[in-house]
């Protein structure tokens, strides 16, 4: 039966009261009197002080036990010998005190994992048997650690449950009161306005509650305030979390929407949507944007714009690489891919960069299904829903070259927000990225005939007329000239664009994204001098 409002105990009896208007999934098991509740978390301190405020409620004690301590009253310090028993360092005994103790309470067992794996069976068969004998009384066992270790014996007697990392209000509550302890001290700017106190606190966002009081103590040593660089510090950190992962790739962006020539419409949808982070788009009714398919031609600048996305949004940018995701044990690429999600939804608001995403899953439509024994199906599966069901602010960025190899089910509504087919550069986004590349160099594009250029370059990819550039360069350092028109010139006609090699499968692309996707370069700047809209001779 449910735990009773006031369990008969000798201590003071208190009311039963939730903790707030909405009580947690693990108070809800304790209060349902589960006997064994499996806590996976890092964070072994905020859990003992939710726990602690959950018994405060039920009138009940709190005990925690670990390898080192035993079983001891939770908040013993570790120096503090009074309440130590040495003999409930051996889990069979800490567990055998846990039956004998009568009063109502709750026992918190840290890192306890390794005793259930297949050679512990004694303390296997012991935890089944607590199981059975607290199914009637106001004890429950609290298992936390940071990883899953679930045998088959307890599949029916372990409840499993997520203990979620600190949410905004946590993280607000942390700076405001890091904010009170320093703001007497004189050689400490942490006057800051609400603004640049709601980007700390969504960047702070995938951290533990240590490691945010860590990053902000940090950014106060290094730069003796709050502010702008109080972010670079953050997303530091975070770069620490992914590096450890070893299934994703934290990138550090520089380009911005400058630094991409044309695709106005795609960079417009982008501007609009660059808000919806912020709580006033929550409060609006906003969601966060789910993310976005970029389709088309190679060396157009997809992946380019991942990059620019990520810089221009303030986001740290994840890329997601496939081919580490699949292991060679059965069930492991399932599991990878898991993880790789979980870390992503760990630090967002994130970008995650799914780069060439038709290659990752070709395997998962046709007989490349068959070839695998399922995995690339499965992954697909596991990616596919998450997609689908994802509510943290994790923004998708996936780019294909060759649609024919993406699956049916990756491009129906719902999956992204949007599916953007980028084209060859057409006459006046040629201009535009020839000016990109000369200036990134530091050359000024003034010198040059850009028409004479942009003409020049029809057919050619964006990356095409990067190389055009750098090829130009090579050939007047060594001559020790100046770069001319005439050179660029030159440096394109060394080139025969894959616009000329494979122009069926470019037709081919373009009749596919017609009424199926959006352009993302408006018809205004699709134009070619002297042919039709979106007509490109090749």
């Amino acid at each position: 039966m449910p735990e009773p409002t006031q369990p008969k105990t000798d201590k003071p009896k208190r009311p039963v009261l939730p903790t707030g208007p909405r009580m947690s999934e693990l108070e809800v098991l304790i209060r349902a009197r589960y006997p064994l509740i499996y806590v996976i978390s890092w964070e072994e301190q905020r859990l003992v002080g939710h726990v602690q405020k959950i018994a405060s409620h039920l009138g009940k004690s709190v005990f925690e036990w670990s390898i080192t301590t035993g079983l001891v009253p939770a908040g013993t310090s570790i120096q503090s010998q009074k309440h130590r028993d040495t003999a409930t360092q051996d889990p069979l005994v800490a567990l055998g005190n846990v039956i004998e103790h009568v009063d109502p309470a709750l026992y918190i067992f840290k890192d306890f994992h390794p005793f259930l794996k297949g050679q512990n069976m004694s303390v296997i068969r012991r935890l089944r048997e607590v199981a059975a004998s607290m199914q009637n009384t106001y004890k429950t066992i609290i298992i936390v650690s940071p990883m899953l270790e679930m045998p088959p014996e307890l599949e029916k007697d372990l409840t499993v449950v997520d203990f979620d990392l600190p949410g905004e209000n946590d993280f607000a509550a942390l700076l405001g009161r890091i904010i009170d302890e320093v703001k007497e001290n004189p050689k400490l700017d942490v006057k800051i306005n609400p603004a640049m106190r709601e980007q700390i606190v969504h960047a702070l966002l995938g951290l533990t509650l240590a490691e945010g009081e860590n990053v902000l103590a940090k950014t106060l040593v290094q730069h003796r305030s709050l502010g702008q660089r109080s972010l670079e510090v953050i997303h530091s950190e975070k770069r620490q979390i992914i590096r450890k992962s070893g299934l994703l790739e934290y990138y550090d962006a520089e380009e911005n929407l400058n630094s991409v020539g044309g695709l106005d419409a795609l960079k417009n949808w982008l501007r609009r949507r660059s808000v919806a982070f912020t709580d006033q788009a929550r409060r609006y009714g906003l969601p966060a944007p789910k993310g976005v398919l970029l389709l088309g031609v190679q060396g157009c600048g997809k992946s380019l714009m991942a990059k620019t996305i990520s810089n221009t949004w303030q986001l740290p940018l994840l890329r997601f690489d496939v081919g580490r995701v699949f292991g060679s044990l059965v069930g492991s690429s399932e599991q990878n891919v898991r993880r790789a999600i979980k870390v992503a939804e760990s630090v967002a608001p994130v970008v995650f960069w799914v780069d060439e995403i038709d290659k990752a899953f070709r395997g998962s439509r046709g007989s490349g299904a068959s070839t695998d024994g399922g995995t690339s199906a499965r992954v697909f599966g596991t990616f596919l829903t998450w997609l689908s069901e994802k509510c943290c602010p994790v923004f998708v960025v996936a780019t294909a070259n060759d649609v024919t190899l993406l699956p049916p089910e990756l491009l129906r509504k719902g999956r992204f927000d949007d599916i953007f087919f980028v084209d060859l550069p057409a006459f006046v986004e040629r201009r535009e990225i020839f000016q990109v590349h000369l200036r990134k160099r530091k050359i000024d594009p003034a010198k040059f005939d850009l028409q004479l250029l942009a003409n020049a370059a029809t057919g050619y990819s964006g990356a095409e007329i990067e190389e055009a550039v750098i090829s130009a360069m090579f050939d007047a350092f060594y001559e020790k000239k100046s770069m001319t028109t005439e050179s660029l010139v030159a440096g394109l006609e060394q080139t025969v664009p894959l616009s000329k090699t494979m122009s069926e499968d470019i037709d081919t692309l373009r009749k596919w994204a017609d009424g199926r996707a959006r352009w993302a370069t408006s018809p205004e700047l699709s134009a070619e001098p002297g042919k039709d809209k979106r007509q490109l001779e090749i």
